[in-house]
């Protein structure tokens, strides 16, 4: 039986990976409030590039979500944010 599962893990089978569905933040804990000018809860949602992370990555539900697209660029205009990631030296 060993030697077919090795088998298995050799021909790229074997075990498969099961992500846990992420919890919206703003769902669970209400004491966290979406804000524009919180510059450091809304980086949490900016990839390195600058750019807004999906819901997929961030776990949060669609209702948040768009109101962290909103409270992101909201901050970028106010230039509390930067419309591009880190920038190279």
């Amino acid at each position: 039986m060993s030697n077919q599962t090795d088998q298995n893990e050799a021909r790229g089978g074997g075990r498969r990976f099961y992500s846990h569905p992420r919890v919206c933040l703003f769902c669970t804990d209400h004491s966290v409030t979406l804000d524009y000018k919180n510059t450091d809860l809304l980086k949490r949602f900016i990839s390195e590039d600058g750019k807004i992370r999906p819901r997929r990555q961030t776990g949060t539900c669609a209702k948040h979500q768009r109101e962290i697209a909103q409270a992101i660029k909201r901050a970028r205009h106010l230039a509390l944010l930067q419309y591009t990631g880190e920038v190279i030296r």
